[in-house]
């Protein structure tokens, strides 16, 4: 089924930014997967990148019988928020595997839709969360778990950048807005260091003068978890880029920076603080979409359950809603007491070499989300 050197055959759904900056190029760097094909609507996208990486292009339309062509194992969807759900149904319907970025949809419906399909299909669906598979953060999240920065009560995080409003992020609405995008990051990474789920959401935004957006530029979270634990994070398209949290516990203080950013010079870096004084924990940068690609790769191989799957995506996508309800009606939003089982496991980190990415110019059809 997947050859001779035993690698899964991965096609791209969707050539934005994303993919060709990242996946396309950080795929080289594993030993267990290779990019076969490309599914695209834009015809220089599907000549130029199916020339540079010597794979097939399809085009939407022919996405189904792509599936059943035979000629792939697995699907990256890479394409605008709203659109992945009809991708990812196909594929598990026709059993083929899903490497999905983050969030998971554009609605908790869908949300739930694909959660319930994956717990049918024979086929495997990961989140593509890279920072589950960087060391720095396993590091931190098993470090936490372990007891080693005591009671955890706070968690405050920052992540901003200056974002075009051409780009596709700049006007599909709340959820192609800083909160489903950006907000996910310091949300994904609180609800695995406290290791539960937030039953209290309140959020507050505010629209830049001067810019186009079509939703809130800028939004102030607030969550509540069980034992009266607090998290605080603050996101925007309209600023200078910005990129840390802290972590508050009774034996230390942790704070991070660079804590969610990816790229062949961004090193995950921590500085612990106890009452003994502070310590700097510093790691190399590492290629996190080869990474998490290589893991979910292993994962299909060895028939085993990726960590990231969907009900963790789901988890995330229940406290989004929650935000866009309450800055809907100015209002907290309760949620329903949630567990969750599995957690991020220090074997999950993974240390392949940066890939090189094109530079901005070097991008195919592609207004960069960058302003």
């Amino acid at each position: 089924m997947f050859g001779s050197k035993e690698k899964v055959r991965y096609a791209v759904v969707g050539g934005g930014q994303i993919s060709q900056q990242a996946f396309m190029p950080g795929i080289a760097r594993t030993h267990n997967s290779v990019l076969t094909a490309l599914v695209t609507g834009d015809p220089v996208k599907a000549e130029d990148l199916a020339k540079a990486y010597g794979i097939k292009a399809w085009s939407y339309d022919d996405y189904g019988a792509l599936l059943n062509s035979g000629e792939i194992d697995a699907v990256y969807i890479a394409t605008p928020n709203a659109l992945h759900t009809p991708y990812v149904i196909a594929a598990l319907e026709a059993g083929i595997h899903v490497l999905l970025e983050k969030p998971a949809a554009a609605s908790l419906a869908d949300a739930e839709q694909i959660l319930a399909l994956q717990q049918r299909s024979k086929a495997k669906l990961m989140i593509a969360y890279r920072l589950h598979h960087e060391p720095g953060t396993v590091e931190m999240v098993t470090r936490a778990h372990n007891g080693d920065f005591g009671d955890l009560r706070a968690f405050t995080a920052t992540f901003a950048q200056n974002v075009a409003e051409a780009n596709s992020r700049g006007h599909n609405g709340y959820w192609g807005g800083p909160v489903p995008d950006m907000g996910t990051y310091p949300l994904n990474a609180v609800r695995n260091l406290f290791g539960e789920e937030p039953v209290w959401v309140h959020a507050i935004g505010t629209k830049t003068p001067g810019r186009g957006f079509n939703f809130d530029d800028t939004v102030a979270v607030t969550l509540r978890f069980p034992g009266d634990r607090l998290a605080q994070f603050t996101v925007s398209y309209a600023t200078a880029p910005a990129e840390r949290f802290t972590l508050i516990g009774t034996k230390a203080t942790i704070e991070a920076s660079p804590c969610f950013m990816f790229g062949p010079k961004v090193g995950i870096s921590y500085t612990e603080t106890t009452a003994e004084g502070s310590k700097v924990h510093k790691f190399d940068p590492v290629e996190q979409f080869g990474n998490e690609t290589q893991y979910f790769s292993d994962c299909i191989l060895q028939d085993r359950q990726p960590e990231a799957d969907a009900e963790e995506g789901y988890l995330d996508m229940r406290v989004l809603d929650a935000v866009e309800r309450s800055l809907q009606t100015g209002d907290a939003v309760t949620l329903e007491p949630r567990s969750r089982d599995r957690r991020i496991d220090a074997d999950q980190a993974l240390h392949l070499k940066p890939a090189k990415e094109p530079t901005k110019e070097k991008l195919i059809s592609v207004v960069p989300q960058s302003a």
